[in-house]
């Protein structure tokens, strides 16, 4: 048990999970109904090539986490080797690719250049601060992008979707640079946090987190989602990040910033929901 912990620690796959349902939720919104293959190829190409991503994230910033006393991360605490780490996030990356050649050639193409992007971030795009913070926002984005190029094109409701999820992803990564502080100058890692001040990435943060609250309600404009199943979870979305926002603009400690975290990945969840919803 304990070594089934610690590699879904190592790979976060309760993020993976998020971010196969975003391909799904990709998928649903532009066909406006369940195709099972395409439904369950890109699930599972979402959810193995973001734990390879997150297993080699873990390997590079070993010493990051350690200055940083992340003993939620299993290399920190010595439940996994650094070796073990990247050969699971080699293991992981083959079946990855394979569901999403099983797709399409559009498929994979599209899962290798956002995976080698993820790869690059872990090894080097991370050390320049803002430029990474992008990059993992545009991760957030890319699965519901994947799912509609897949299943045909892109619409509104994708567009809207995917720009706040791009939104709150931006606010998520410099917030946690407030939490980082410390560790990241050892790869000089260059956050806002660090080269801006601590008040800065509060400020811009929750900026971001604002915006998205704002998008939500553009797509009230779309005369199907005006309807309870949508305006309900998004609005638990929207309370969510309003209040992360209100304490980001009051000042939190650095040790409070990955409990806020937590809670913006459950509001990002509910905002699938709706957009889910939505579409039916």
């Amino acid at each position: 048990m304990k070594g089934i912990k610690a590699i879904w620690e190592l790979t976060r796959l309760e993020h993976g999970f998020i971010y196969g349902l975003g391909v799904v939720a990709g998928v649903y919104i532009t066909l406006g109904y369940v195709d099972i293959r395409l439904t369950l190829l890109g699930f599972l190409t979402a959810l193995f090539l973001q734990a390879s991503a997150f297993a080699l994230n873990d390997y590079f910033d070993y010493e990051v986490d350690r200055a940083n006393r992340r003993f939620d991360r299993p290399i920190v605490r010595g439940d996994i080797s650094r070796r073990t780490a990247l050969l699971v996030s080699m293991v992981l990356a083959l079946p990855g690719f394979g569901f999403a050649y099983a797709v399409s050639a559009l498929a994979l193409f599209l899962a290798v250049a956002i995976t080698f992007m993820g790869y690059a971030y872990d090894i080097k795009l991370k050390e320049y601060g803002i430029a990474g913070n992008i990059y993992i926002a545009f991760s957030m984005a890319a699965p519901f992008i994947f799912g509609s190029i897949v299943a045909g094109s892109p619409n509104i409701q994708i567009a809207v979707l995917s720009t706040i999820a791009f939104l709150s992803g931006l606010g998520r990564e410099i917030m946690k640079g407030i939490e980082d502080v410390e560790g990241d100058a050892i790869r000089n890692v260059r956050t806002v946090a660090r080269i801006h001040g601590i008040k800065a990435a509060e400020r811009i943060s929750a900026s971001l987190y604002m915006i998205s609250v704002g998008l939500s309600f553009l797509v009230i404009l779309i005369p199907e989602y005006m309807d309870a199943k949508y305006l309900i979870p998004v609005l638990i979305c929207d309370f969510i990040l309003l209040d992360t926002a209100g304490k980001l603009l009051k000042g939190v400690r650095t040790d409070e910033i990955g409990k806020l975290r937590k809670k913006t990945m459950v509001a990002l969840f509910f905002g699938l929901v709706a957009f889910i919803l939505g579409a039916a």
